[in-house]
């Protein structure tokens, strides 16, 4: 008998520790009621928030704090980030479809396997200055992308592995690019990425890392690649009109 107490007590300090537990493992990820709420009185504060997986789909999170926040696998299709802080977010596996980016920060965010598909990145036709996005030490490796990135602050960042060659096929109304120019890319990785089409021109890309890249008719007219690394990229009426190649390694003889 005073077994089955003691067994009886233990199951009861058992199941008092372990309700708590699962108390607070259900109220670790922010819901969507509660980022919606957040987002009806901007700027939203979610900074560090478990939000992955969520459909965010449609909200408007301009000028929201995301720094830091896991977002990871969720669904972002169409959101407004104007001026939102997604520094140090986890972005790993989102789909930003259609998302809005003008001056948003994702410095030092993980955005390893996004998709990133007609993202709009100007108030108006073409990129302009004050309205750049800031991706500083971003790590986009694998991504899928096509996006005008012109004038942007990428210092640093990740692309290696990206796939940005222009399909043809599904190009009806016009060549539908990804753009570099004018962007800061000093520094960046670019190793094994799909690029055919891409547009660098005037990007500054000292240091930059292209090895194995498939730089078909991609252009860099006017482009800084002060020491850039081609060694092993596929050139194919890739344009190099006016850039600076001093110390450049890997590129074509005759260039």
């Amino acid at each position: 008998m005073t077994a089955l107490r003691t067994g009886f007590a233990a199951a009861l300090l058992l199941a008092g520790a372990v309700v708590p537990a699962l108390a607070q493992t259900s109220l670790a990820q922010t819901s969507l009621a509660q980022v919606r709420a957040a987002a009806a009185h901007p700027p939203a504060h979610l900074a560090g928030k478990d939000l992955h997986g969520l459909n965010l789909s449609g909200l408007d999170l301009s000028n929201a704090d995301l720094s830091g926040a896991n977002l990871a696998h969720a669904n972002l299709k169409g959101v407004k980030l104007v001026g939102a802080n997604l520094s140090g977010a986890n972005l790993t596996h989102a789909d930003l479809t259609e998302v809005w980016i003008i001056r948003a920060n994702f410095d030092h965010a993980d955005l390893h396997g996004a998709t990133l598909q007609v993202v709009v990145t100007s108030s108006g036709m073409n990129n302009t200055a004050d309205q750049a996005a800031s991706f500083i030490g971003a790590n986009l490796s694998d991504t899928s992308a096509t996006v005008h990135f012109s004038y942007d602050d990428m210092r640093g960042a990740n692309f290696s592995g990206t796939h940005m060659s222009v399909v043809l096929m599904n190009q009806s109304m016009g060549l539908l690019r990804s753009e570099f120019e004018d962007c800061n890319l000093q520094g960046a990785n670019f190793q094994n990425a799909q690029l055919a089409r891409v547009d660098f021109k005037y990007a500054k890309l000292k240091g930059a890392d292209f090895r194995n890249a498939d730089l078909t008719r991609a252009e860099f007219d006017g482009a800084d690649l002060t020491d850039a690394d081609f060694t092993g990229a596929k050139f194919d009426h890739t344009s190099l009109d006016g850039a600076t190649l001093t110390d450049a390694k890997g590129l074509p003889k005759g260039t």
